[in-house]
């Protein structure tokens, strides 16, 4: 398995992927963070500009995608009921999702993200059981409650580090 940037002709690729992510969480009782058409394809085509997307690819086969960013991610600035747990830099992973074929492909990203950045922030709802589940079993942290912008609700907060990061 590899991980590499994503090009824009995996687009249609990774609108399957997104899709497929959408509707198991439906299946899975989180209908709301993600919805049909999640996300724009403005959106993903900025990712891929800014070189800030990447597919977990297997033999040719797209098995998972994820932004992952060293910029900062604004909405962290403030939590709520909690705290993060220091203020050195971190990595933040927005949007991962795996096709149905990826088992396991979520948890090959996040670790693969801690390694490049040392340690790493994410978020998702409240709903987002299975999310919760494995950021618990790869040791994340929970930390708190995030706003994200423009009032569209709020989302649980983890952080990772690395020991000797």
């Amino acid at each position: 398995m590899e991980i590499r940037k994503t090009r824009l002709a995996d687009l249609p690729t990774l609108r399957q992927i997104f899709d497929n992510a959408q509707r198991f969480m439906v299946r899975t009782g989180n209908p709301n963070q993600w919805e049909p058409g999640f996300p724009p394809a403005g959106t993903l085509e900025r990712d891929i500009e800014q070189g800030k997307s990447y597919v977990l690819e297997d033999n040719g086969c797209i098995l998972a995608t994820f932004f992952l960013s060293t910029d900062g991610e604004p909405t962290y600035r403030v939590i709520r009921e909690g705290a993060w747990p220091d203020n050195a830099p971190y990595g933040v992973v927005h949007r991962i999702a795996a096709a149905e074929q990826g088992h396991g492909a979520a948890a090959y990203c996040l670790e693969w993200c801690l390694a490049q950045c040392g340690c790493i922030r994410i978020d998702t709802h409240r709903d987002n059981k299975p999310m919760q589940r494995l950021l618990k079993r790869l040791g994340y942290t929970y930390c708190g409650i995030i706003d994200l912008e423009e009032g569209r609700g709020e989302r649980l907060a983890y952080q990772k580090r690395l020991e000797n990061a």
